[in-house]
């Protein structure tokens, strides 16, 4: 992670550092609390701790007052190495702690220390308590050990820290406005989706929001035939013996659904691989028909905590815009060039220009051999050096079948997502014993690369109306213009209008309320409408149409023509 400006620290080390200031102003303030994990994320940091008594709301102000309070002690942070054995006296009474030491393969652990205070750490902190004083705690929420439901539970703190009280009061800036552009806010006022208690964590499309879902469809698949896709289309629910052999079932079984189907055990897919998979076992293949590029925009269920659920960014069934691309080894490096082409060539469209690139390595709960991984990864690597790419490593973050390259894009509101990913799999292909016949006649194992690019399509839905702020493009709005009349003596003019421009494509509405032309113009911004087309007495006599953008601008005069060439020319960004 980059340093900042300010300082020569980087955010990861002051937010790592900052979660220790947490944990000690807490144990300072409630001796007895037990302490868990806490670290950096991707906009902060957290801590979690099992308290005597549950914390409220309001003691975030006693516990920012002593982490201020220790920030002036100006105590140095020191990083040392103990053994297991002292590190488990130092923690006793702690199960937490104790569960961690003992998952700990070396005979020695990290221990972080500032003045009494200590906590297990790998160390990456700044020098002294003082470089943190630019810090907010931003709430209290419960949570789980290892965020398992079945384990205790916790309570967590959140915070943010920068290096400097002008970033912190950007980002605060920026919170703000996130919260005025809240995708669940506008989604409401627009007409977009909705949720109900019938169907916890299931978004229900309206239908403005099911025709900006169709549209990154169409213009997603549009792009995927170009590029010689097949589209795939996979069951819903499969046996369960089909996701115990694809490694699923060992890894998502506590988030999967299930159900019973002629006394056979099935279960809905939380991913749509094994189901590329079967399809490309159904027949044998030839060296000639690699690379196989399958596509699908498949629906997958995940059985996710209530508390975990967020809008449409977190939800329990939503569609993948999946690919499963197979490939022999020697075609994988283009292959994956392919694809780093058109990841940052599909988001550009939607304006996302700051694309930061990660390369994620085994987790610790991986299936595979050393070498296959060994394969995968450098296969990545040799790609993104190919483009001239910069990326950083993400030690232990790939999927457990495989390696992956993440691409983080930054919004109008200078917030990062990670959507895009290419994963590359020697292991699945292993695991089905999946074959071509070579050009020498032998049978080889093919190669099997993973990749999205919106992700799901729920939650990149959700990034685009607080990126664009409710206010889409005209190529993606639902409705690209609405028709206003002076008075009902245009109405005739105007449905005729409206469809000679339903015509030609255009997704137009009329305004039949009847109400004053202001009202109506209020309306349509209010529905954030690209184009409002208003015609009069004056715009009927001389068969022109006066078009009103949705800042306020004003063009007059224009005709039928007019209104089509426009029309092409903001929809030339999706060619």
């Amino acid at each position: 992670m980059a340093k900042n400006k300010h300082e020569k620290y980087t955010l990861e080390q002051l937010r790592h550092s900052a979660a220790h200031l947490a944990a000690q102003a807490i144990l300072e303030l409630y001796p007895n609390t037990n302490l868990t994990l806490g670290p950096a994320t991707a906009n902060g940091f957290f801590y979690d701790f099992q308290p005597t008594e549950n914390l409220k709301e309001e003691d975030i102000e006693k516990i920012t007052e002593k982490m201020h309070e220790i920030v002036a002690r100006d105590i140095p942070i020191i990083q040392k190495e103990i053994s297991k054995d002292e590190a488990i006296k130092l923690y006793k009474n702690n199960p937490f702690k104790l569960e961690l030491i003992a998952g700990i393969p070396e005979d020695t652990v990290g221990l972080a220390c500032q003045g009494d205070f200590y906590d297990l750490c790998k160390g990456g902190h700044v020098e002294s308590t003082k470089a943190l004083k630019h810090f907010k705690l931003t709430g209290l929420s419960g949570s789980y050990w290892r965020a398992d439901k079945k384990n205790q539970q916790l309570q967590r703190i959140s915070g943010i820290v920068f290096a400097s009280q002008q970033d912190l009061e950007k980002y605060e800036k920026l919170l703000e406005e996130a919260k005025l552009y809240d995708h669940r806010k506008l989604g409401k006022e627009l007409d977009l989706f909705s949720f109900h208690e019938e169907g916890v964590g299931f978004p229900f499309f309206h239908p403005r929001g099911k025709k900006i879902i169709n549209i990154l469809t169409n213009f997603l698949r549009k792009r995927l035939e170009a590029e010689n896709y097949q589209e795939i289309s996979t069951p819903i629910i499969l046996s369960e013996e089909l996701w115990k052999q694809s490694g699923h079932y060992a890894h998502y079984k506590d988030n999967m659904y299930y159900c019973k189907i002629d006394d056979k055990e099935n279960a809905v897919k939380p991913m749509n691989c094994p189901g590329a998979i079967l399809v490309y076992k159904s027949k044998p293949h030839s060296f000639r028909d690699l690379p196989l590029r399958m596509s699908e925009f498949g629906l997958v269920h995940r059985h996710e905590l209530s508390g975990v659920l967020h809008g449409l960014m977190r939800v329990r069934a939503f569609t993948q815009d999946d690919a499963h691309i197979f490939c022999t080894p020697e075609q994988m490096e283009h292959e994956i060039v392919e694809l780093i082409k058109l990841i940052f060539s599909t988001l550009s469209k939607f304006g996302f220009a700051k694309i930061k690139i990660y390369l994620s390595t085994r987790p610790k709960n991986s299936i595979g051999s050393d070498e296959l991984w060994e394969r995968a990864t450098n296969a990545l690597k040799l790609a993104l050096e190919k483009q001239g790419l910069e990326y950083e490593i993400n030690e232990g973050d790939g999927a457990f079948y495989g390696p992956k390259i993440d691409f983080i894009i930054q919004d109008s509101m200078e917030r990062e997502w990670q959507c895009s990913t290419i994963q590359a799999d020697f292991f699945l292909p292993e695991n089905f014993d999946l074959t071509y016949i070579a050009s020498g006649g032998e049978k080889k194992r093919p190669v099997m690369l993973h990749r999205v690019i919106y992700g799901s399509f729920e939650r990149f839905f959700a990034i685009l109306i607080e990126h664009y702020k409710g206010k889409f493009p005209f190529w993606l709005a639902p409705v690209q213009a609405r028709i206003l009349t002076i008075t009902d003596d245009q109405k005739c003019y105007a449905c005729d209008l409206a469809q000679k421009l339903k015509d030609h494509g255009i997704r137009v509405e009329v305004d039949q309320s009847g109400d004053q032309i202001n009202s109506q113009i209020k309306a349509a911004q209010l529905d954030k409408i690209p184009w409002m087309l208003v015609v009069g007495k004056k715009e009927v006599e001389n068969n022109t149409i006066t078009l009103r953008y949705l800042n306020g601008k004003q063009e007059f005069g224009l005709t039928l023509d007019n209104l089509l060439e426009k029309a092409n020319k903001e929809l030339e960004v999706i060619n």
